[in-house]
């Protein structure tokens, strides 16, 4: 009998997963070369059903065919991002010599069909409707301006920071956050992948007489950023901001762990430097999403959360932005989270 006629469509809305099937119908599952090539794809990375039907070169009906199958055995996990559905094998799937046999046989076909950097290659490209979109950061609508007098308020607060030599500010785009950061901070580092976003935020910085602030256009992960953080402090940096960036990353937890390698360690004396990331709370607003080249859908606390933890961060805490804060843009009405985290004494 073909199990595949027996699992429900991907497509449907998302229930918990099922207790996991009998051993005997296990092995009949895992016999299908296509569900262990699935399988091991998974366990490398989390990728859409669209997605993994491209790599394996099947129909997308039939790809969220057998992950529904998978799916049903509790061999792998699915959620909804907007129209994606993303499979993902469990942590603990592999604990069942029967399933890590069938990934290790699933891995040994991906690799010989030269699967494996593919995966890489399908991942970055999640954002390549993002990268359009900042690339014409000029044309974007802009939002009302700080009062006139910030930086005389901030400048006053500066004393009140115990660690202030240097910020960075991951995905600074038209360079908003400078207005903040600039007056706080001894020295500041800009970073976007965007040239047309950085030019935005070199004239606004020029603009605003921030003489302390360096440009360097890189991706998150980028050697660049490194290279630029590590010879302005030694140590690593006291803040590194992201605001509103967590959501046009292809990899999230992965931007979360680069951007954490950035800070300062703590020690027996003082504290590690913080990690503060502001964006979205996770909505279902679609046009939002599409208008702004939005990758992910927002986050929950405890993604957010769990992001941090993994990358071996400390003291970490989720709070919410009040609505009168979130300004006048397209996304004002959305509800907004900051996460800030603190790197610890590297052992």
């Amino acid at each position: 009998m073909d199990l595949d006629h027996l699992q429900p469509d991907l497509t449907a809305p998302l229930a918990p997963a099922p207790a996991p099937v009998p051993r005997w119908e296990l092995y009949r599952l895992l016999s299908d070369p296509v569900r262990m090539r699935l399988l091991a794809l998974t366990d490398v990375e989390e990728l859409a059903v669209g997605e993994l039907a491209e790599l394996l070169g099947e129909g997308q009906p039939k790809i969220s065919r057998h992950g529904a199958a998978l799916r049903e055995a509790g061999l792998v996990t699915a959620r909804r991002n907007g129209t994606w559905v993303l499979l993902k094998v469990p942590r603990n799937a592999a604990a069942d010599p029967v399933v890590a046999d069938a990934i290790a046989a699933g891995r040994k076909m991906i690799e010989d069909e030269g699967l494996l950097p593919r995966v890489d290659a399908i991942v970055r490209a999640r954002d390549d409707k993002a990268r359009e979109y900042f690339a014409r950061g000029a044309a974007r609508q802009q939002t009302a301006s700080a009062p006139r007098e910030i930086g005389a308020y901030l400048t006053a607060l500066r004393p009140l920071l115990f660690a202030r030599g240097l910020a960075v500010d991951a995905g600074t785009g038209d360079g908003a956050l400078l207005d903040v950061l600039g007056p706080m901070f001894d020295r500041v580092i800009a970073v976007d992948r965007s040239e047309a976003q950085l030019r935005a935020a070199r004239s606004r910085a020029k603009g605003a007489g921030l003489a302390n602030v360096d440009f360097v256009l890189s991706e998150l992960d980028g050697s660049e950023v490194e290279r630029a953080v590590f010879d302005r402090s030694a140590s690593g940096a006291d803040v590194v901001f992201a605001a509103r960036v967590l959501h046009h990353a292809p990899k999230p937890g992965a931007a979360v762990a680069a951007l954490s390698r950035l800070l300062r360690a703590g020690s027996a004396h003082s504290l590690g430097g913080a990690l503060v990331i502001l964006d979205y709370a996770t909505h279902e607003d679609l046009a939002v999403k599409d208008a702004m080249a939005d990758l992910w859908l927002g986050f929950s606390d405890d993604e957010l959360k769990s992001f941090a933890s993994q990358a071996g961060l400390e003291s970490v805490e989720v709070c919410r932005i009040p609505r009168m804060f979130r300004g006048d843009g397209p996304d004002a009405h959305l509800d907004w989270r900051v996460l800030c985290a603190r790197r610890g004494r590297v052992t």
